[in-house]
């Protein structure tokens, strides 16, 4: 299974990690220098969440990022559900 939020459609990014060293100009050295570079991927915070869907009555989980928490809890979930079924998602 993907890490990517069922609703956002939100997914991990790649990235860089800077090391730098050296002594800083205002202690007498030369200055920090980026002396490494190592790749690395941001996660999405995802989590798996159960909500009870009314219309249907029955559990409905989904893997959600909390930005799309938030977009259930102002739109509602019938509203949600009904534009991933309309794209061709499968809950």
């Amino acid at each position: 299974m993907p890490r990517k939020c069922q609703v956002t459609g939100k997914k991990s990014m790649k990235g860089r990690s800077y090391t730098k060293r050296g002594i800083a100009k205002k202690k007498k050295g030369i200055g920090l220098n980026i002396t490494g570079i190592t790749k690395r991927r941001f996660l999405p915070n995802l989590m798996k969440k159960r909500f009870w869907y009314a219309e249907e009555k029955r559990f409905v989980s989904l893997r959600l990022s909390a930005n799309a928490m938030r977009t259930i809890e102002k739109n509602g979930l019938h509203s949600i559900i009904c534009k991933m079924r309309a794209e061709g998602a499968k809950v």
